[in-house]
């Protein structure tokens, strides 16, 4: 394991809470549902209960009826320009094209009202043929879109890193987008292999599971098309530009506020947005729209369902000479670009001359898909290391030395083709290597079992800017426009106080809306650390300067002979001679002719991401009489480069590895006649706090040469791994391989009893 000593820091690299912490823990936290603004209509949308269907009538009279009942609008009361993704689905027109589709807006005094009133309304449906899983895609019986595929700009992918694919003119599909990424000869490369192992692999599709529903509340301007729009999003920025396309306004005229986001995970990028900014601007009053938790699930972006059929290639000493994947990806009724990324990881975990990756994204009549927490890798990676399970299995090798041998290194390609920069991969192996757990699971009781796999994210990255300034009473101000949904502003407090020698306490975040913040990336893909940082050392540094020029000639001494430490700029070596930062920044700007405020704009344009990788052993038992696996305990060792706060990094890490098994154990969106049987949180099963397992983080500090102070991405890598690594601890304690997520108890049992390794015959558990 790499862990360079790292420069002697006074705030970097030390535990320290996150700064909203309090805020929330005493309910101050400024969430969309407390906004108050007056004249504020509430709203209820009405959905399609149908996958495909014609609408053909509404009749709004019962629920125009309800008192406090203001409007009943439809489509042709606020469709402005056709839409192309589900962000710019406002209501639908003639037909619906997915379960979840919104029909029609009620906007009352009350809640209860409006919800009254959609409960009445009377909408007349002609159910239609629709395309309800992936085989109905491929077969091409039934198109989603005959007339062909809405065209969008570009892909959402592409806000967490991913690639985008080309929509290129062609005959109307199913088959939205069939790319194949590879090198080398993979067919001659598994004809002439020693060794072979894979298998078909399924993952369901998977809801984000944050905790509060989308919720939006838009405000008409003075002038005719402006729109303010307070909501909780992971980027301003992607709201203001979707409410401007879908409504055909001027970027200027929207006004976008971030509140308090109470849970992302890739989901919160302005879904509802700009049907309610279109309301409020029809009404000419303000609108609220709080999405109920079945209205969540039924009408925004899931994680989509996603099948790898794979295939692995060795000869007799163990090498990998192939790697064959085929990949399925169920995107509901509009596009999204899963298959780039998926294919990144599929192809460039291991050091394999022949690679074949093809991605196949499919339209469904069901709720356009989104991203999730590292979009496609945790499903890739559960075919992929399952597979090389059983590959070391059969050569009789120890997994985790199989993979160290294979490990990707700097320079090493992905499977795109891009060639991989330093990375800690190696490392991470060798952590959980000498992790107890490890060392000790073959000393395990019977039907134990511990489980081994690796992930990764290759990062995302973009340009920003902050800006830094220092108050008269001394305190240092940064004005960001990024949202925080992880506490990555805390620490950006900490890059301050270390560049200004002040307290960490005495730097504050100001958070900017489109109008008053400075640009910063999405808060997806694990980027906003990897951006915003140095921006935020750009400003602080400048600012820095400033304070010393200032320091210099209040003392009328040199720069070199000046430091700045404890709120304060001092000649070094004599403690006596020293002056608040506050009190420079007073006489900056009251002295006649200047120098002026002390404040600075910085800019960071990084040129590259910073990867970063994951090791994953999950301890289980299995229950040998009904399949029933328990989780027992999580290690994670990850490579962070550098954790620029240890104790949000940790945090990070554990929620991950809790996402990772969730998704590996429980969860599934369950889809009955095209229509989502189990949309809320009694029916759709996630780990609870008793679910959960003891969770260990392994902070490998490899330092990046791309990421601020060494740091690399932290958000995305915890989830990849931790599916495939329940899996194998299964494997390792049941005897049995599972090839579908979530890992039921059931399907455990059928298992044992095919290969007769079960406990007491019987019937399967309930």
């Amino acid at each position: 394991m790499t862990t360079p000593p790292a420069p002697a820091r006074t705030h970097l690299g030390r535990p320290r809470k996150i700064i909203d912490g309090l805020e929330k823990l005493v309910g101050r936290a400024p969430y969309v549902a407390d906004r108050r603004v007056p004249g504020l209509l509430h709203a209820r949308v009405v959905l399609s209960p149908y996958p495909h269907a014609r609408i053909r009538g509404i009749d709004r009279a019962a629920a125009l009826a309800v008192p406090g009942v203001q409007a009943v609008l439809l489509g042709a009361d606020l469709n402005v320009k056709p839409m192309h993704s589900r962000p710019s689905l406002l209501l639908a027109g003639d037909t619906v094209v997915f379960a979840g589709q919104p029909v029609a807006l009620i906007l009352a005094d009350t809640e209860a009202q409006a919800a009254d009133a959609a409960a009445l309304l009377d909408v007349d449906y002609e159910a239609l043929d629709a395309v309800e899983d992936a085989g109905a895609a491929l077969s091409g019986g039934t198109l989603v879109w005959p007339q062909g595929v809405p065209k969008a700009d570009g892909g959402m992918a592409g806000l967490h890193g991913g690639e985008a694919g080309a929509q290129a003119a062609r005959e109307p599909s199913n088959v939205d987008e069939d790319r194949t990424f590879g090198r080398g000869d993979v067919d001659a490369a598994l004809a002439g292999a020693a060794f072979t192992a894979g298998g078909s692999f399924r993952v369901a599709g998977v809801h984000q599971g944050y905790l509060e529903p989308h919720a939006v509340v838009a405000e008409p301007g003075a002038r005719p098309g402006e729109v303010t729009v307070y909501t909780s999003t992971q980027g301003q920025y992607v709201v203001r530009g979707e409410v401007a396309g879908a409504l055909g306004l001027r970027e200027r005229d929207v006004h976008v506020v971030p509140l308090t986001v109470g849970g992302g995970f890739g989901a919160k990028y302005g879904i509802m947005d700009a049907l309610v900014a279109a309301a409020a601007l029809h009404a000419r009053q303000p609108v609220r729209l709080v999405l109920t938790r079945s209205e969540d699930m039924l009408t925004t972006m899931p994680a989509p369902a996603i099948q790898v059929t794979l295939r692995l290639g060795a000869d007799a000493d163990g090498t990998l000479t192939a790697v064959d994947a085929d990949v399925l990806i169920e995107n509901g009724a509009f596009r999204f670009g899963h298959g780039g990324i998926i294919a990144t990881m599929l192809g460039g975990l291991y050091r394999c001359e022949n690679v074949r990756v093809r991605a196949r994204e499919l339209l469904l009549n069901r709720a356009p898909v989104g991203a999730y927490r590292a979009p496609g890798v945790p499903q890739a990676l559960f075919a992929l290391e399952s597979a090389v399970d059983d590959l070391t299995r059969q050569l009789g090798a120890d997994p985790l030395e199989w993979r160290l041998r294979h490990a990707v290194q700097a320079g090493d390609p992905m499977g795109t083709g891009r060639s991989w920069p330093d990375i800690g991969l190696r490392d991470c192996l060798e952590a959980a290597r000498a992790h107890p757990l490890w060392q000790g699971r073959r000393d395990l009781p019977e039907h134990e079992g511990v489980g081994l796999a690796v992930g990764g994210w290759p990062g995302a990255f973009s340009p920003a800017g902050a800006v830094c300034r220092v108050d008269t009473d001394g305190t240092v101000r940064l004005h960001v426009g990024s949202v925080d949904i992880s506490g990555v502003h805390s620490s950006m407090v900490l890059i301050a106080a270390e560049t200004l020698g002040v307290h960490p306490d005495d730097v504050e975040i100001v958070q900017g809306t489109t109008d008053s913040g400075p640009y910063a990336p999405n808060s997806g893909g694990s980027q906003v650390t990897i951006s915003l940082s140095g921006a935020v050392l750009d400003a602080s540094t400048q600012v820095r300067d400033q304070l010393l020029d200032l320091a210099a000639r209040h003392f009328e001494a040199h720069r070199d002979d000046l430091e700045l430490a404890g709120g304060q700029a001092l000649v070094r070596g004599i403690p006596d001679r020293a002056i608040p930062i506050g009190k420079l920044a007073a006489q900056a700007q009251r002295a006649p002719g200047g120098p002026g405020p002390v404040v600075a704009e910085g800019r960071a344009a990084p040129k590259a991401g910073a990867p970063g990788f994951i090791a994953q052993l999950v301890h289980a038992r299995v229950d040998p009489g009904t399949g029933a696996v328990t989780l027992l305990r999580s290690v994670a060792a990850q490579d962070v480069g550098f954790a620029l706060n240890p104790l949000l990094v940790e945090g990070q890490i554990h929620g991950g590895s809790a996402q990772a098994l969730g998704l590996g154990l429980l969860e599934g969106l369950d889809y009955a006649g095209g229509t989502l049987a189990n949309p809320n949180f009694l029916e759709y099963a996630f780990p609870t706090s008793t679910d959960v397992p003891p969770l260990e983080a392994l902070l490998v500090q490899r330092p990046s040469e791309h990421g601020p102070f060494g740091a690399r991405v932290v958000g995305e890598p915890p989830v990849t791994a931790g599916a495939a690594a329940l899996a194998n601890a299964v494997r390792e304690a049941a005897g049995v391989r599972v090839t579908e997520l979530p890992v039921t108890a059931e399907a455990v049992w059928r298992l044992r009893q095919a290969q007769g390794v079960g406990g007491a015959p019987g019937r399967p558990p309930e």
